[in-house]
């Protein structure tokens, strides 16, 4: 990636406490391209009225580019109709709306849902949610030493009980890449649909939900250079047509009467309320934005990114990186000696390099690697050999302190 690419990221063009910032958590979240935020700006300033419903020429053209910016996101990720493309506010509103509709319509007490033990919060909690209030079990696909999903394991997992298995596509702590595939076909096999948290890969690899034959798909739109508050769920017509609204209000009617609802036709069924039109235009420019430099690139370039940290980083003194899978993203979680995960980043962010510290929102993994928080430096299309000699450099530096 080249220098035109930063120039696209205004923001990487600042200093914190009088250092040039080095961004390294974009695995949080990614920084914007000056197009999304010029689109966020333009939709505002020119084409900003409610949509579907009203018949004036501004309420038409917004309709149109929120319908657009559907057909936008159906032909990225390669789903079969514009329908099964669900606007939320985020991969946690996606999994939610999956666990309260899924769970109401298809499942009994005692029935069981699978998850592996690298899941973010977002893909515990609702489901654990859900177990209290219906009765239900969570299942937890054991992770190796590597950081890999024991499949084997997994495989035994399945009873008659079984109606779900929700697992994420890449560890936002280890940076593994689940063979997702091979956990949809074993899945599929048993008659059990899958949902998969795409929020850590869309950004960095190609998505076919068709070729992976996902049931259902969550991302968020800021981990993908677009706007916060805006996400996607993708889900398989079969299911989206039976499972019953999320939330009630306005836009996800057809009619009401004070006796009886008659609920709308996919997409609108599960979208409550003003969407966010402008949002969704923005985040259809960012995937835009991504698919012309080209995801292929993307990863071969962050591959070589983490392979080059990896190297650097491992000749440390001290140095533990957590998450060994053959199968990695650019991702990088680690510990220095004795030093604190807060102490590092804090003394890391006075040099002007922004990394996260803490759980991740993945405890019960932290508990198992037996730590209580790390250090993660994440990286992204515009990141450079040149931060992680930065980063190493840092890390030496604050290591000498202790």
């Amino acid at each position: 990636m080249n220098e035109t690419i930063r120039n696209d990221f205004p923001i990487l063009q600042r200093t914190v406490y009088g250092k040039p910032l080095v961004y390294l958590d974009n695995a949080a979240t990614t920084q914007k391209p000056r197009c999304v935020v010029e689109k966020i700006t333009e939709e505002y300033y020119n084409v900003n009225a409610n949509i579907h419903r009203g018949v004036h020429f501004l309420s038409q053209q917004a309709t149109e580019a929120h319908e657009e910016a559907r057909r936008t996101i159906q032909k990225f990720i390669n789903a079969a109709k514009p329908e099964e493309v669900i606007f939320t506010r985020g991969t946690t509103e996606s999994i939610n709306l999956v666990a309260s509709s899924f769970v109401y319509e298809f499942m009994s007490p005692g029935d069981e849902i699978i998850i592996s033990g690298m899941e973010h919060h977002s893909n515990i909690v609702p489901w654990q949610i859900q177990a209290a209030r219906y009765d239900i079990s969570v299942k937890v696909i054991p992770v190796n030493e590597n950081g890999e999903l024991d499949m084997d394991s997994f495989a035994n997992l399945f009873t008659e009980k079984t109606k779900l298995v929700s697992v994420t596509h890449i560890s936002n702590v280890l940076g593994t890449i689940n063979p997702v595939k091979e956990i949809i076909r074993i899945s599929h096999a048993h008659n059990i649909p899958v949902l998969i948290d795409g929020a850590q890969a869309v950004a960095h690899q190609e998505v076919d939900v068709q070729e992976l034959d996902a049931d259902f798909y969550a991302f968020s739109g800021h981990k993908i250079y677009g706007p916060t508050g805006i996400g996607i769920l993708y889900g398989k017509e079969k299911w989206l047509d039976r499972m019953p609204p999320y939330q009630g209000g306005g836009e996800m009617i057809a009619s009401v009467s004070f006796e009886k609802t008659k609920f709308n036709d996919l997409p609108f069924k599960f979208e409550a309320g003003t969407p966010d039109y402008i949002g969704s235009t923005a985040l259809a420019v960012a995937l835009n934005y991504v698919t012309d430099i080209g995801l292929p690139e993307i990863a071969a370039y962050e591959d070589s990114l983490l392979q080059y940290a990896t190297q650097r980083l491992t000749a440390i003194e001290g140095m533990r990186i957590f998450g060994q899978s053959r199968n990695k993203s650019g991702v990088i979680s680690f510990l220095v000696g004795n030093i604190h995960h807060y102490d590092m980043g804090m003394l890391l962010d006075r040099l002007g390099i922004a990394v996260r510290t803490g759980h991740h929102c993945a405890e019960p993994l932290m508990h198992l690697m037996g730590v209580e928080g790390t250090v993660r430096a994440s990286f992204a299309l515009y990141n450079t050999t040149e931060e992680i000699d930065i980063l190493t450099a840092g890390i030496e530096q604050v290591s000498r302190m202790f």
